[in-house]
């Protein structure tokens, strides 16, 4: 690793290697990474922990490449608000590590780095920038509330026209809304479902 790299640090509120558990790429094997820092303030956040990247260690490259297994076929990059941070340095050291890198983001942060595949999960709580819905491959819209459906369709019609639809009930509302979103991708079947499989099975 190079003097300049070594100097770089992300600080990170935990990893792990896992399923995915959402979305488009749900089942497979990956590392996640997820970094401290967010200033999107989701009032329904599960890791709000992680929105103070101060109070999270800070790795160096070299440290977070050591924890990915040498068989691991992907890293997601998540959070917290992971665009936050300048992600240039990082990305290209796990792609030269022959690794898929995911990101996953609010898109209200400009995107960096050597991304593979751009989850974009917008939110109410800050916009996303109009220069990250195109890079998006998989639009996912999380139910709150069923006013959600509808202002989810605003973002449908900007993303471009390859990426994938997902609506996604919020954890804790998930059997009060999951028979609306249903019904709602029945008749708009543009959309797909997306599930927390993670939490059902009751894995990282």
């Amino acid at each position: 690793m190079n003097t300049t790299n070594s100097a770089i640090t992300y600080p990170v509120m935990e990893h792990f290697y896992t399923l995915q558990g959402e979305g488009k790429n749900t089942g497979e094997a990956t590392y996640f990474i997820r970094l401290g820092g967010c200033d999107v303030g989701c009032v329904w956040c599960d890791v709000k922990e992680s929105w103070e990247a101060d109070k999270h260690p800070k790795y160096t490259i070299e440290e977070i490449l050591a924890w990915i297994p040498l068989h691991c076929p992907a890293v997601v990059i998540t959070g917290g608000e992971p665009a936050m941070h300048n992600l240039e340095a990082l990305t290209k050291a796990i792609k030269e590590n022959k690794k898929k890198i995911y990101l996953e983001t609010s898109g209200s942060h400009p995107i960096t780095g050597q991304i593979d595949w751009v989850c974009l999960s917008p939110k109410k709580f800050k916009a996303a920038l109009p220069e990250s819905l195109p890079l998006a491959h998989e639009l996912k819209i999380v139910i709150y509330h069923t006013s959600d459906l509808e202002w989810g369709e605003k973002y449908a019609n900007l993303v471009n026209s390859s990426c994938c639809l997902y609506l996604q009930p919020e954890w804790s509302k998930k059997e009060k809304l999951l028979p609306i979103i249903v019904e709602y991708i029945k008749q708009n079947p543009k959309w797909k479902l997306s599930l927390q499989t993670h939490k059902y099975i009751e894995i990282p």
